[in-house]
């Protein structure tokens, strides 16, 4: 199942080598609701994995992104004891700013052009 969520870059970290063939890399947005008058303030702490890694060096702190996440648990067990990790696994990150302006622009289907308004300049 996947998810997404917009809000500001607050802190890029480094990328772990976790073993030999496994890397993993965080990142946090903050997110800002308005609930009824008084302003609630979330930060999200989002991990990227393997190729993904990358993902956040396009984008400097302070920038909007929209983050499409898939939601994970684990259960770990050690020395007798159970431990439930949950992990928001992102995969996507955009520009809000970018994503705003695609929408916002007028483009031109060009299968909708009827055929009689096609020129046809072609000398063969």
């Amino acid at each position: 199942m996947s998810y997404e969520i917009t809000g500001k870059l607050v802190a890029k970290f480094d990328i772990v080598q976790r073993t030999e063939s496994f890397k993993t890399r965080e990142f946090v947005i903050e997110k800002s609701d308005d609930i009824n008058g008084r302003v609630i303030t979330n930060y999200i702490k989002f991990q990227c994995v393997q190729d993904k890694t990358a993902m956040p060096d396009r984008f400097n702190k302070g920038d909007e992104v929209k983050v499409q996440f898939n939601l994970k648990g684990t259960k770990w067990e050690k020395d007798g004891k159970t431990n439930y990790i949950t992990n928001l696994d992102a995969w996507r990150m955009e520009s809000v700013k970018l994503s705003q302006d695609d929408q916002g622009q007028n483009t031109t289907n060009y299968n909708d052009i009827a055929p009689s308004d096609v020129v046809d300049d072609l000398p063969f």
